[in-house]
């Protein structure tokens, strides 16, 4: 009963507009948070239910495929220096805590203040490689108070400091520009020969066919020039780019695609890996 109760919550919300969903989360779920934490049930290395503001999954289950994900085609190693762009409230860092070793080290910085803070208060004091930054970009959908422009914005890390950089339903919520100096960023700070894993929401003719037909369970009718949208008043609610563009953005930060991009169900197809399409690629050396 307690779970039927708690999936019924998630339909609900769902459903509703963003701004409303927002604001009825903590009250949705304070019953079940309550229960949680004095039943014992929550770990609390688990941010509660009503504070998840990073999609409509299974929390833990989505981290925990990316986490094979990570380790399986991207082929990261224990003792590695990761980065996690757009950390969100630790939906990826909880999964890494069980796996980086004591030699690995865990950076990450997301627009959204409460996430950062719940992940430094709750992770950093249990695993003390693991740090988290705010970084107080402007984003319409997520941080629409934002000071800095995503487009000039400089990851605050050195050069060739990472081995493994990864960025999951980061580039469905920006606009061109934006993501463009994060392909800078991104080459920059990865060591020569390190990878990256990130995620898409990808146009090629399979995908707009599947899209027009209205078998995709995102509607990008508003097209532009390279990109599609579902929102023209808030365009970041989700961005899908094409293909062709996408990959020409790798090579020109010296980024090689490793074959096969695994596309992913988000536009109707079926038994795919993942609900979005997913891009390994190393730093040419």
């Amino acid at each position: 009963m307690y779970k039927c109760a708690h999936v019924i919550k998630r339909k609900i919300l769902k459903k509703l507009p963003r701004r409303v969903k927002l604001a009825l989360k903590p009250i949705a779920y304070f019953s079940t948070d309550t229960f949680d934490l004095l039943s014992g049930r929550r770990d609390t290395l688990m941010p509660p239910n009503r504070m998840i503001f990073v999609g409509d999954g299974n929390f833990r289950e989505i981290g925990e495929e990316f986490l094979q994900y990570f380790i399986r085609l991207g082929c990261l190693k224990p003792n590695e220096s990761v980065l996690d762009v757009g950390c969100g409230i630790g939906r990826m860092a909880i999964p890494l805590t069980k796996y980086l070793n004591k030699n690995g080290n865990y950076e990450g910085f997301d627009i959204v203040s409460r996430g950062v803070d719940w992940c430094t208060k709750n992770i950093t004091p249990k695993f003390p490689q693991f740090h988290f930054q705010l970084a107080d970009i402007y984003n319409k959908y997520y941080n629409s108070k934002g000071r800095y422009s995503a487009s000039e914005y400089k990851f605050p890390y050195e050069n060739e400091s990472s081995d493994f950089v990864f960025l999951t339903s980061v580039f469905t919520h920006m606009l061109p520009q934006d993501m463009k100096n994060y392909f800078y960023e991104i080459a920059r700070v990865l060591k020569k020969q390190g990878r990256c894993l990130i995620t898409f929401f990808l146009l090629n003719d399979e995908a707009c066919k599947l899209i027009d037909a209205k078998k995709s369970a995102l509607d990008f009718k508003y097209v532009f020039e390279g990109y599609r949208i579902i929102d023209k008043s808030v365009p970041e609610k989700a961005i899908a780019y094409d293909e062709q563009m996408v990959c020409m953005l790798f090579e020109k930060h010296g980024l090689r695609i490793k074959e096969p991009i695994h596309y992913g169900s988000y536009c109707g197809r079926q038994n795919l890996l993942s609900y979005q399409d997913i891009i390994i690629a190393s730093k040419k050396g």
